[in-house]
This record gives structure tokens, C-alpha cells and sequence, in this order.
């Protein structure tokens, strides 16, 4: 039997809902499109220095495997949001997808089961109808932006969008970014070098032209102006963290000809805390030290965070403990309370005190 010349490690291809028939079946409201709007004005305030009083501060889970425990999560975190709108913009952490070294689950939209089905178009139906329920709390979303088709179906949702570490050096990536309507931040490489993020935010500020699907699911040749709002986050590397003052001076110094003034966002958790999410409130005040002595550079802070502390195995068919990672381990809501508080309390005292005074401030505030 002669080898077929193409389709030869194919098991099926299915028909997928389109973009427009999603959003039709699941629409934005109005208070939603609202929350989007003005979370996304609201970060390129921050990033380009018109706004030099906050910070973003993006929170929340890993990887959404539970909408009930994220809507959960989302109306604790209104409470917080509501009294520190002075200080912080507060951003869910809604993270449908997940990219793989090897094998593993994908995320909400690739597996809504969690039993290896893969329906995507459930999973793409879930995480719409989440982000707008949470939007709709008045909590803005942002989500790391993986699948180059997937932006199509929910970036309407999203005020601010993260390219992953393992992303950043793809062309096709920094391509997409040029086109998205949201805040994007470049994380640095794998390796914890700053060059990746730093050519990936001169590449998606200028136009680009290259394939991508239209609102009605169909092949195109897509045409972007380029993303004037970018900026880089350090995540810290395979050599260690980076998430120190000379890092973060480095960060500032790689991108100062493009006219951000406020261009690097920590990252908490992954190599910066050693994957040990036990760390990441040292991490955090470590930064907070940095912000405290008035550093410019500073725009936010990411941290991962779930209702409950660590994480657990997944595995199909068996039960699982609610509130809990099954992705990378989390702290748990005690925690991510004290640190927004503390977050805010930092910030609030650095605008209304001299260097000079601050860390006494801040010290007899967090005693009380």
C-alpha cells in the first residue's frame, strides 16, 4: 500500500464554533465591556507614566481548573480591590492555558473535563462566560496569550496579556502582540536573560503582516499597526532571580529608547521564588523595599495565588481537593490578603512621605 503524502499522523479534524458564534452565544455586557475598557487605560497610564502613584498588581491562580472556586476567588478579591483603588490596580490572574515541556494537562480550554477529552469548544464556552462574570464583579482579567488563534475568541475580555517566557523569542507571539488591543508584558527567557523580552517589545511595536483567522473562523491575512504598550517582566532564570535592583535597572536600560517610563514588572513566583511559592511574599517585599526607596522603573507585581495554600496531583478520574493548584504551587488567600494590604500600605505611604521617612512609616504601619 503506497504511503499517503499527507494526513499520515492525523486521527480526525473537527469543525470548532467561531469566534463570532461565541461571542454571540456568550456576549459581553455592558458592565464588563466597561471594567475591560478602563483597567486597560488604566495600566497604560502606569506604563507610560502618566499615572506614577500605583501599581498593577496581577493575582491569582496558576491555572483556572475550577470556575466556581475562581468566581470565589474574584468576589474576595472585589473586597480588597475596592478600598486600595488608590494605591493598585488589582488583576485576576485568569489563566485558561498552559504551555508544556513535555506532556501534562493544557489548561481550561484545551481539557474543561479534566479526563483528557480535550472538548475545546466546552472549554472555550467555560472561560468566556467566567471572564465575564468576573469583569462583570468589576474585577479586570489578564491571561498569558498562547494559542495564536485562541485572542479571537476571548481578547475581548482581557485588559492586559502576558507572553510567556518559553514564548517571547516567537515570531509568531510578538507577530499576535502587535495586533492585540490590550497591555501586553514579555517575560524574560528561560535562561533568565533580558535580550528576549527586550527585542520581542521592539518587534511588536511595529506592524506585521501574517496569517490568522477572521471573526467567522476563516483563513486571513492579518495586517497590524503595532501595540505601543508593552513592557517586560522579570521572572527570574535557569542562573538564579532577578528580581533586584540591578536587574531591574538592567530591564530599564535595555528599553529606554522606547519611551516607557515605567517598563518592568516583578514576578513573584517561578524562578524568582525557586518555584517555592513559600517565598514568594519575600520576593514581593523585596520589591516593595525597591519601591520604597522610589525606584521609577517599577510598574507591578505578579503573583500567583489561590483560595487555598500549594498545589496538587492531577490525575483523571480521581477526586480533587477544592481550592488548591494543580499547576504551579500557590499561597493561599491569608497570605495574598496581608500582601495586597501591605502592597497598598507601601504605596500610599510613599506618596505622601519623604524617603527619608518611609521605612519607619511603613514599619509602625505593618506593626499595628
Amino acid at each position: 500500500m503506497r504511503e499517503p503524502i499527507e494526513d499520515r499522523n492525523l486521527i480526525d479534524i473537527q469543525a470548532l464554533i467561531s469566534p463570532r458564534n461565541l461571542k454571540a452565544a456568550v456576549p459581553t455586557s455592558a458592565a464588563a465591556a466597561n471594567t475591560v475598557i478602563e483597567a486597560r487605560r488604566a495600566i497604560r497610564e502606569v506604563i507610560h507614566g502618566r499615572d506614577a502613584d500605583r501599581l498593577v498588581v496581577i493575582v491569582g491562580p496558576c491555572s483556572i481548573h475550577d470556575p466556581e472556586v475562581a468566581l470565589e476567588y474574584a468576589r474576595r478579591l472585589r473586597g480588597i480591590a475596592e478600598h486600595s483603588a488608590d494605591a493598585m490596580l488589582l488583576v485576576m490572574r485568569t489563566y485558561f492555558e498552559k504551555p508544556r515541556t513535555t506532556v501534562g494537562w493544557k489548561g481550561l480550554i484545551n481539557d474543561p473535563r479534566l479526563d483528557g477529552s480535550c472538548d475545546v469548544a466546552h472549554g472555550l464556552e467555560i472561560a468566556r462566560r467566567l471572564l465575564v462574570e468576573i469583569n462583570e464583579l468589576g474585577i479586570p482579567c489578564g491571561s498569558e496569550v498562547l494559542d495564536p488563534f485562541t485572542p479571537q475568541f476571548v481578547a475581548d475580555l482581557l485588559c492586559w496579556g502576558g507572553i510567556g517566557a518559553r514564548t517571547s523569542e516567537s515570531q509568531t507571539h510578538r507577530q499576535l502582540a502587535s495586533g492585540l488591543s490590550m497591555p501586553i508584558g514579555f517575560k524574560n527567557g528561560t535562561d533568565g536573560g533580558l535580550d528576549v523580552a527586550a527585542n520581542a517589545m521592539v518587534a511588536s511595536s511595529h506592524p506585521h503582516t501574517f496569517l490568522g483567522i477572521t471573526a467567522d473562523g476563516e483563513s486571513a491575512l492579518v495586517r497590524t499597526r503595532g501595540n505601543p504598550d508593552r513592557h517586560i517582566v522579570l521572572r527570574g532564570g535557569r542562573k538564579g532571580p532577578n528580581f533586584a535592583p540591578e536587574f531591574v535597572a538592567e530591564a530599564a536600560r535595555l528599553v529606554a529608547e522606547q519611551g516607557l517610563a515605567r517598563p518592568v514588572m516583578l514576578d513573584c513566583s517561578h524562578a524568582n521564588s525557586g518555584k517555592d511559592h513559600n517565598r514568594q511574599g519575600f520576593v514581593c517585599r523585596e520589591v516593595l523595599d525597591q519601591v520604597r526607596a522610589g525606584n521609577p522603573s517599577i510598574m507591578g507585581l505578579l503573583l500567583e495565588s489561590n483560595l487555598e495554600p500549594g498545589r496538587q496531583n492531577w490525575q483523571p478520574g480521581i477526586p480533587l481537593r477544592r481550592g488548591i493548584s494543580i499547576t504551579d504551587a500557590c499561597i493561599g488567600w491569608e497570605e495574598t490578603e496581608r500582601l495586597l494590604h501591605e502592597i497598598a500600605e507601601t504605596v500610599r505611604i510613599g506618596k505622601s512621605a519623604s524617603t527619608g521617612e518611609r521605612s519607619a512609616l511603613i514599619d509602625r504601619q505593618l506593626r499595628i
